[in-house]
């Protein structure tokens, strides 16, 4: 019998799994269907509840459903309980699984594919929600100089570091307190770019930078990249490889084998310009 999994979301149109748990599951001889669940805003608990009842043995999660699906869990993973959300989730034994890959996603990204080591390097990331908040502990157990969480909030990015101190480096501050150090990689984890916004940085930040990296993806040259690009930086990223990074690591927890990424990258990148 094939396997059935799903992603849910709402609205839920726009989703790219579908095509890349596709082409993971053809390029790794799986049996099994993937499809996409638009979720009622009022009815998410009841959506999942009844694809598990009718066989389905694992979900992706995005918006506006990962704290819903972060309390729905019965066992969490310790980077999902930091995050306060989670975006896969597993059905074993009566039991939701669930865990955020959103992170170690996006440090898969920038080490493998991007080739930049973040191991003493100094990491500058914009925001301090549920995208940055995924991102910290992966981050950290890399090993940088010093990871700065900058925020509009003074009061969340300080908060956030305390809880994250015994992990590595970490300092949260305002972004009128980021100051003129250098940063090697700079990641924009803000909801500014959705709205053609920028956040509120000083182009002097990035003058040491060697990449600057939008987790927003598909939307060409952001106004956070155009910024990045015009202040002299040579390596410009959106947040396509994550995406892709992110479902290879669910479907490794799922399936027990992790696919290759490059060629589902390679289909889904658009030119920054």
């Amino acid at each position: 019998m094939t396997d059935r999994y799903a992603v849910i979301g709402n609205p839920i149109g726009h989703t790219k799994s579908p095509m890349i748990h596709d082409s993971f599951a053809q390029a790794c001889a799986q049996d099994m269907a993937y499809s996409a669940i638009e979720g009622p805003l009022d009815g998410f608990v009841a959506a999942v509840r009844a694809f598990r009842d009718g066989g389905g043995l694992g979900m992706n999660v995005t918006a506006p459903f990962k704290l819903q699906a972060y309390e729905l869990a019965d066992e969490r993973s310790e980077r999902a309980q930091l995050a306060g959300a989670v975006n896969a989730l597993k059905f074993e034994a009566g039991r939701i699984i669930a865990d955020n890959f959103d992170g170690i996603g996006l440090v898969n990204d920038i080490e493998r594919n991007l080739g930049v080591t973040l191991a003493g390097k100094r990491v500058l990331l914009l925001g301090a929600g549920g995208a940055a908040r995924g991102a910290i502990l992966p981050f950290l157990a890399q090993g940088p100089a010093e990871l700065v969480i900058a925020n509009r909030s003074a009061d969340k990015a300080l908060a956030l570091a305390q809880c994250t101190q015994k992990y590595g480096q970490v300092r949260g501050c305002g972004y009128a307190d980021i100051g003129h150090g250098y940063f090697d990689l700079i990641i924009n984890a803000t909801s500014a770019s959705l709205k053609g916004e920028l956040p509120p940085v000083a182009a002097s930040v990035f003058a040491s930078t060697s990449l600057a990296y939008e987790l927003l993806y598909g939307k060409g040259l952001t106004p956070f990249l155009r910024l990045a690009q015009s202040t002299g930086v040579a390596h410009l990223a959106d947040g396509v490889g994550m995406l892709v990074e992110q479902a290879a690591e669910a479907f490794r927890w799922w399936r027990g084998m992790r696919p290759d990424t490059g060629e589902v990258i390679q289909k889904l990148s658009i030119p920054l310009r």
